[in-house]
């Protein structure tokens, strides 16, 4: 009855899944995985907020979880990263969550507002020190990367540095996100930064080339929201913008050979996507079994057919999977920490360089 009620006042989707007791004959994913699961069991569901099933594969990661742990419930909202922090704080006194993702600025934001648990799962030491907190009160599970997306339809020759699309044959091509008002388009200024000889401490150079990108007339337009549905409509020749749309635009929504997705090969941004424990979670052992899935290889690899990029380095991605991302040395973790801080710098430097403001 009690989890009923919980479901209810939610407003959560439960996954019904009719499976008998797992046993765990075979080897653990993990040393004491066993112990967890026994605990967890007793709690009976994790209550996993904002992890939206058709976002990064969660549905896969929901569909396996339940299959090796089938007497633990798991139920999901899809608030959005700012959303799900106010709501932390919102019920900090009784908590309806157990876990809570989001882009990792959000998670130094929840930091702030002692909504979050330390908890360091398995391969926690694993993860660059930037992509998480020293305690462990948040984890990076995945990434988004910046990328270039081009629609091969409309573009002759595909560009593969941020040097080439300065070139006259870009002119009025380039679309890319507005970073006043959008987290993507900061990291994208993050990007340019480190590409011209920038730093995540002196991104002038990151806004100075998108003004002469702007000045070359190669920018279609800046936009507010994000344009994959112009992309796929064939309005967009190059977008600047996050790899796993250009890979699920061409794998998934009918793009097909006419996307091309490339990580410039000067440098380019890992942005982190990040889980934590809900301080004074409900079902704390059901949210570490939880978060030790998302951790493990099997949860990585889940991840991986979602096109993201897990975040623990090393791991062994099918063949077909790792074909659609390869190895992109090239890519520097974002520290989160630091960029919060600069934002209100990149929007006034972008708008000075692109604007004249």
């Amino acid at each position: 009855m009690k989890r009923r009620q919980l479901l209810a006042a939610l407003g959560a989707a439960p996954l019904a899944v009719a499976m008998p007791a797992f046993s765990f004959e075979g080897a653990e994913l993990y040393p004491g995985e066993k112990p967890i699961y026994e605990a967890a069991k007793k709690e009976g569901v994790v209550v996993s907020f904002d992890t939206g099933p058709e976002w990064v594969n969660w549905k896969g990661l929901f569909r396996d979880f339940k299959k090796r742990y089938p007497e633990v419930d798991i139920t999901y909202n899809d608030l959005g990263s700012a959303a799900t922090v106010f709501a932390l704080e919102k019920s900090r006194r009784r908590p309806q969550a157990d876990t809570a993702y989001y882009f990792a600025a959000s998670a130094v934001d929840a930091v702030k507002k002692d909504v979050v648990a330390p908890f360091q799962p398995i391969n926690f030491e694993k993860l660059p020190t930037v992509f998480r907190e020293a305690s462990g009160k948040w984890f990076t599970i995945h990434t988004l990367n910046v990328a270039f997306l081009v629609n091969k339809k409309l573009v002759r020759n595909v560009p593969t540095s941020w040097a080439d699309l300065v070139k006259p044959e870009y002119r009025n091509s380039i679309v890319y996100l507005d970073p006043r008002s959008t987290g993507v388009g900061q990291v994208v200024v993050f990007a340019a930064a480190y590409a011209n000889g920038g730093s995540i401490d002196n991104i002038k150079p990151g806004t100075d080339y998108l003004g002469r990108l702007q000045g070359a007339g190669n920018v279609m337009r800046v936009e507010g929201t994000t344009p994959y549905a112009k992309f796929l409509k064939g309005e967009v020749p190059i977008w600047i913008g996050y790899e796993n749309d250009g890979l699920k635009a061409k794998y998934v929504d009918g793009m097909g050979d006419a996307a091309e997705v490339v990580i410039p090969k000067e440098a380019s941004i890992a942005a982190p996507y990040a889980i934590s424990l809900v301080k004074n979670a409900p079902n704390p052992n059901a949210a570490k079994l939880w978060l030790n899935f998302t951790m493990s290889e099997a949860g990585q690899s889940l991840f991986a057919q979602g096109f993201v990029r897990p975040a623990v380095p090393g791991l062994r991605l099918p063949p077909d999977v790792r074909s659609k991302m390869p190895p992109a040395p090239q890519l520097l973790p974002l520290d989160v920490v630091k960029a919060s801080e600069r934002s209100s710098e990149v929007s006034s430097l972008w708008a000075q360089a692109v604007l004249g403001k």
